[in-house]
């Protein structure tokens, strides 16, 4: 292995993966960037317009309306979908009949493709033909709810779709963090009288940060990236009016063939979803300092 010690040979190895990691991440990235400033359309020639695409944004409201519903799909991932995974995963982990069998009930969602669930849950949300709306007229509720294609209630029914979906992926990775948890520590904690709440709040959670802090990263770049769901069970109207920050990049770019401006939609949404990730990230990291 002597010759591995030589840098030129070192840097011939790695070359390849370098050439392969440029043509398939580094290029449409810069690509879709340098487009982002143009007016390309569908046809004919595109001219640079700097940051006209950038700042049309400002002036479109379903560019808002489209941020505000990803900020609702977002919260309510955070408030439903972490505590919902590693309370299921503190349950399932205990010694009880069936666990197993309730486990794999809990992941299936996950292995579904999306645009098959967004298609079982139309047959529920539905605000005429829907399980769901059957069931409330059924107990005498006149006008039940518009959970899909209205123009309020859309973003948190996507948003709880996705809570049922993702939520066996995330209590398996809590699950499998609660296993590695060195079991001495526990017992000697146990015995040190922090038991039930009290050994879950100072013993189980700090041990768990890097877990919840890899699950919260993974909660917060999935609801970025929703796009199925929306196009299954709301066609992202009335109007466009239920459109995430994806789904409307895709209208914007594939229905209005405006590639330049979805391209700009595109980077947006990019870097909104870096930036709330790493800036928890950095919270984290300075919570862990101070501790």
């Amino acid at each position: 292995m002597r010759w591995l010690s030589r840098p030129w040979q070192l840097a011939g190895m790695v070359l390849p993966a370098l050439i392969i990691y440029s043509l398939y991440f580094t290029y449409p990235v810069v690509y879709s960037v340098l487009q982002s400033f143009t007016d390309a359309k569908a046809f004919g020639s595109s001219t640079i317009v700097g940051a006209e695409n950038y700042t049309s944004m400002v002036d479109d409201p379903l560019f808002w309306s489209s941020l505000r519903n990803t900020a609702i799909i977002l919260v309510i991932s955070l408030c439903l979908l972490l505590p919902g995974a590693f309370g299921l995963a503190l349950l399932l982990g205990r010694r009880i009949r069936g666990a197993g069998v309730l486990r794999t009930m809990v992941f299936a969602p996950n292995v579904v493709a999306p645009i098959l669930i967004g298609l079982i849950w139309v047959f529920i949300l539905d605000p005429h033909l829907g399980l769901l709306n059957e069931l409330l007229r059924l107990v005498g509720v006149a006008e039940p709810p518009a959970w899909i294609g209205g123009t309020t209630l859309s973003p948190y029914s996507i948003g709880s779709v996705y809570v049922w979906q993702t939520v066996g992926f995330i209590m398996t990775i809590f699950y499998a963090g609660l296993k590695m948890l060195p079991g001495d520590v526990m017992e000697a904690a146990e015995l040190d009288g922090a038991a039930g709440l009290k050994r879950l709040r100072y013993v189980t959670v700090p041990m768990l940060r890097e877990t919840i802090g890899i699950t919260t990263v993974l909660v917060i770049t999935g609801s970025f990236k929703i796009f199925e769901l929306v196009v299954q069970l709301t066609g992202g109207g009335p109007v466009h009016l239920s459109e995430t920050l994806v789904s409307y990049t895709y209208h914007v770019t594939f229905g209005l063939q405006n590639y330049g401006y979805g391209m700009a939609l595109a980077v947006i949404t990019s870097v909104l979803g870096v930036a709330v990730a790493l800036g928890y990230l950095a919270f984290l990291r300075r919570k862990a300092t101070a501790a």
